[in-house]
């Protein structure tokens, strides 16, 4: 079966004076039509870069240096830049964290739709103003005619993350990556957006990679989930299965520090200390610093990623004996 997306064994580096810098290490996953993926971490982690290394959208001295990235079965990574355009955009789209900094501030809606799409079909500037104001319906923005003479100022935050949204349809891709797509929202507005994303999925029959900080968001939206840390996938699996059960010890720390998840009246949790920086990453599990179940086996051989739960469910940790208990969430 071919999957909408594969990623085989990414390897991202940035080239710097002291040498290469490992920025995502051995990233595998795959993605079908309608599927929807949620890549979470904290920042640093590397969700970003793994984004933007799908459709190559990385800045110098970044660079892919392993791996392969298959779009219907079509290896991307190894594509020209002429050839790349025609997938970036077109049957690729992303959504970027903040709409300020993809809009324009000084050319209006319409001008900025219709260059898109006539960079990217063959039609005249009245069809793509056609298209324009039926991808401004499809995500249910007021007055469609109204905002194509507009500029990104005279519009709200949710209205122009929806703005952003209509611009990455008018294409049809088949798959939308969407970086952070809600973070400078308020708590409505994002429920609305995720909501919006989620039918589109359904109805337009497109596969969506959200990149995200938050296991609140990508545990309603969907349904499967990739935990990174340090630049690597240390838990992949089902949501209901790794929201449910955690199994890695980053994992359960990043879900009992949730509002909702412990008993009435007891304190969060935190995860002591802090991410590694990526020229320090330590020897062995790169969590064991932080990790309440750390041995000395952690300190000296970095897991790898080992099935769970027959499978359906990975966990890159030595000490998985020790992390299966059924009350973590709420000890």
């Amino acid at each position: 079966m071919t999957h909408l997306l594969e990623v085989e064994n990414l390897e991202v580096k940035f080239a710097l004076r002291f040498g290469d810098l490992t920025a995502l290490d051995d990233i595998s996953f795959h993605l079908d039509k309608k599927e929807k993926l949620g890549i979470v971490g904290e920042s640093g982690a590397g969700k970003s870069v793994t984004g933007f290394a799908i459709i190559n959208l990385l800045s110098k001295p970044g660079y892919i240096a392993g791996g392969r990235i298959l779009f219907e079965g079509r290896e991307i990574n190894r594509l020209s830049d002429e050839e790349l355009r025609q997938i970036r955009g077109n049957l690729i789209s992303m959504i970027f964290q903040d709409p300020m900094m993809t809009l324009n501030p000084v050319l209006t809606i319409g001008t900025q739709m219709v260059e898109t799409v006539m960079a990217h079909c063959r039609v005249g500037k009245a069809e793509a103003r056609g298209l324009a104001l039926e991808k401004l319906r499809k995500v249910y923005i007021p007055s469609p005619e109204k905002r194509l003479e507009q500029y990104p100022h005279e519009m709200s935050g949710g209205m122009r993350q929806r703005i952003v949204i209509a611009i990455a349809l008018l294409t049809n891709p088949g798959l939308i990556i969407a970086d952070e797509p809600t973070t400078a929202l308020d708590v409505t507005i994002q429920a609305g957006i995720m909501d919006l994303l989620t039918e589109l999925c359904e109805t337009e029959e497109m596969g969506l990679i959200l990149i995200t900080h938050d296991l609140a968001v990508v545990s309603r939206v969907t349904e499967r989930i990739a935990v990174m840390y340090a630049g690597r996938i240390i838990e992949t699996g089902l949501t209901h299965e790794i929201v449910g059960h955690p199994r890695h010890p980053y994992t359960i720390g990043l879900i009992n520090s949730l509002p909702g998840t412990r008993r009435a009246g007891s304190r969060l949790e935190q995860i002591p200390g802090m991410m590694p920086n990526l020229t320090a990453i330590p020897a062995g599990c790169a969590f064991h610093p932080r990790c309440f179940f750390a041995a000395e086996e952690c300190r000296r051989t970095r897991p790898e990623l080992s099935a769970v739960n027959g499978g359906r469910h990975w966990a890159a940790c030595l000490r998985l004996d020790q992390t299966a208990g059924p009350n973590h969430l709420h000890d």
